[in-house]
């Protein structure tokens, strides 16, 4: 919906309608929640700046700065740091089951949707006591180091940590596709993972990245993969949002019982 379809919308909604009742930034957030449920308004949508849409309702500042915070408080709406305010961008849960080892992209691209990669750092360097104790290597065999926002049609979904040898990776991979991908074609695609699931928080830092807000629900996924002669081929720390995913397991009745 453009800016003018937005104002003419929200003026046929009776803001000043004295047969309407409460105070006139109630009114305004409940026209901008109904445009929203009747999808008028969609998910990551722009909204005029308090004072653009102000002068355009003919209503004071404070008005529309009180509607606004009323729908971000809800939800409904979301401050994004100097580009402005956007309808929140709803998320469509998905299910990950856990007894499947697949990379994002290629979980993202059998859903139908487009994956990507945002590198937020790439390093090749020695590997820590803990990271060279974890991948089985000395303190002489270099690693890569790579941090990346992992997106899916443009949404964030995931903060991803990963350190792989550089020997079954070579130095040039690591960039916006597939790390799995990357190993498989210099011959080490992993074939087995242990998995560890935590539920943690969002810091502000990585909330502002993932577009949700500090000390949202998230859940930390700690793995390590390994070859078919058991090397350990990967180390990586994932936040995931907690309103994207549900991660699943079939449990089956053991014979002894």
């Amino acid at each position: 919906m453009d800016r003018t379809s937005l104002i003419a919308e929200l003026n046929a909604r009776g803001l000043r309608d004295e047969a309407s009742t409460g105070p006139l930034y109630k009114r305004l957030a409940l026209a901008l929640t109904g445009l929203i449920q009747e999808g008028l308004l969609k998910p990551g949508a722009a909204l005029p700046g308090e004072r653009d849409l102000a002068e355009a309702l003919k209503l004071g500042r404070v008005t529309v700065r009180t509607a606004y915070r009323d729908l971000m408080s809800s939800g409904a709406l979301e401050s994004r740091h100097g580009s402005g305010t956007f309808v929140s961008a709803r998320v469509e849960r998905m299910e990950q089951p856990l007894w499947c080892l697949s990379s994002f992209s290629a979980d993202m691209r059998s859903r139908g949707r487009s994956p990507a990669a945002k590198i937020l750092s790439r390093q090749i360097n020695q590997p820590s006591p803990e990271e060279s104790f974890l991948l089985g290597l000395s303190q002489d065999e270099p690693v890569l180091r790579l941090d990346r926002l992992r997106l899916a049609d443009g949404l964030p979904l995931a903060i991803e940590r990963a350190v792989v040898p550089v020997k079954f990776v070579g130095e040039h991979a690591g960039g916006e596709g597939s790390l799995y991908d990357a190993l498989a074609a210099s011959g080490h695609k992993p074939v087995r993972a242990l998995q560890r699931l935590t539920a943690v928080t969002l810091d502000p830092s990585s909330a502002a990245m993932l577009n949700v807000k500090a000390g949202a629900p998230a859940l930390l996924i700690e793995r390590i993969s390994r070859l078919e002669d058991q090397r350990v081929v990967e180390y990586t720390r994932s936040h995931y949002r907690g309103d994207a995913y549900d991660f699943v397991a079939e449990l089956r009745i053991g014979d002894e019982l």
